[in-house]
Parts: structure tokens; C-alpha cells; sequence
């Protein structure tokens, strides 16, 4: 399989595939395909696992592609502003925000991962629930924004504002640091930051999808007698 990744800020991914050769995707990602290419939905391992798949906020079944000649290509489009990130999984694991995964390879698997740290679920901005992706193969990933890569030595750490984890490696400890000072907590960032501890790889995404909708709400109308035109007044 062979990939390139287009469109800047609203990306898609168009993925050339060799008779045979599969892919999978969370249900709506699939922008376009060519004419020798056969889709079958399933569970993706069972009615468990897709159960599992929609509580780290994806859907219950998987779309397979598979390539019924050589050459024919299928693409996925990202559904916010952002990028789309290819990882190639050699046996390894990464554990991704919910709502990360967009495509990969057959041999790729995807299943929910559970944060261990109660502080961590509550508190740290993504839930107690997120995906696992591990096996042989590439995984495309969606960040909302830019993405920032940081390599964490060990017992080396960094402190992040909750829902700006993209990924990481399972390496990394996960858990929560209370906002020191009455002043920082009432007019700063809040009561808590996420606190990574290395070793392992780190992704860090500059606009969550929920820092997006805030900024938005005060220009949305909020009563029938208002226009949409208060969104293009600044």
C-alpha cells in the first residue's frame, strides 16, 4: 500500500492499493473510491469490540476495501480542520485521543484503551476510554490542528492543558497536576493540567475540537430574530 496526503488544513489521504490488499475505516470517512474496489461492514471482531469502538466515541462497524486489481486507489477525508498523521505500527502500539482513527491497513488493530488513574479520567480531558492501535501495518490518524511531536526521556514531563493529548506512546505515565495558586486556578487555566512522564513519544495538538466550539459560541445567534451574518461581522 501506498499513500499521499493532500488538501492542507482539510486533509484527505488517498491510499494506492495492489490487488488484494485491504483497508478499514470508521464509518463516513471513505471520501471516494475507484470502480475495482469491494467494501464489506462488519463488527471488526465481534459485537463486543464494536460495542467497545463506540464508547471511545467511533462507530460500531469498520468498512473493509479491498482492492480487486492492481493500482486502485480509495480516499479519506478528515471531517475537522487539522492533519491527518500516518504512523507505521511495527509490531508496536500507540494510544490515541477518541475519535482518533480515521483509516489503516488490515493487519492494524483497533480496540479501546482504559486510562488506569482515576484523576487521569476525570480530570485529564479525554474520559476514562480511548483507542488502541497495535499489529503490523500503517494507521492514519485525525488531529485537530497542528500536531507537535515531543520525545520524552525518561522521567522527563510535561504539563499540557486538558484535550490537547493527541497520542502517545503506552509508555508514557498519565495523570493529573492540580493548577497551583487561588489566582492561577480562578483566572488562569483551570484546576488541573495533564502531566506526561517519559519515556516515550508524545503528540500534541494545537486546537481541540472542543476549544474550537467554544470560540465559536459567542458569535452563534441565540434566538430566532438573530442572523447567521454575526459570524462574518468581525
Amino acid at each position: 500500500m501506498e499513500y499521499e496526503i493532500r488538501g492542507g488544513s482539510f486533509p484527505i489521504v488517498i491510499c494506492t492499493l495492489q490487488k488484494g490488499e485491504t483497508m478499514k475505516n470508521e464509518t463516513g470517512a471513505m471520501a471516494f473510491m475507484t470502480s475495482n474496489m469491494k467494501m464489506d461492514t462488519n463488527t471488526g471482531g465481534g459485537l463486543l469490540k464494536g460495542l467497545g469502538r463506540a464508547l471511545s466515541g467511533d462507530s460500531i462497524f469498520l468498512n473493509y476495501f479491498t482492492a480487486q486489481s492492481d493500482n486502485e486507489q480509495i480516499g479519506f477525508s478528515a471531517c475537522t480542520p487539522g492533519k491527518i498523521m500516518p504512523i507505521e505500527l511495527n509490531g508496536s502500539t500507540i494510544i490515541g485521543q477518541k475519535n482518533a482513527f480515521l483509516a489503516a491497513e488490515e493487519s492494524v488493530d483497533v480496540d479501546i484503551y482504559f486510562k488506569k488513574k482515576l484523576g487521569a479520567g476525570l480530570f485529564g480531558g479525554e474520559g476514562f476510554i480511548l483507542q488502541k492501535f497495535s499489529g503490523n501495518g500503517m494507521v492514519f490518524l485525525e488531529i485537530d490542528g497542528e500536531v507537535i511531536e515531543k520525545d520524552l526521556a525518561p522521567g522527563e514531563k510535561i504539563l499540557l492543558d486538558p484535550g490537547h493529548i493527541a497520542a502517545m506512546e503506552p509508555t508514557i505515565d498519565f495523570d493529573i497536576e492540580r493548577v497551583k495558586g487561588a489566582k492561577n486556578i480562578l483566572f488562569g487555566e483551570g484546576l488541573f493540567f495533564s502531566k506526561l512522564t517519559g519515556p516515550g513519544k508524545v503528540w500534541i495538538q494545537t486546537m481541540p475540537l472542543s476549544k474550537l466550539a467554544a470560540a465559536l459560541i459567542p458569535f452563534l445567534p441565540t434566538s430566532s430574530g438573530q442572523s447567521w451574518d454575526v459570524l462574518f461581522d468581525k
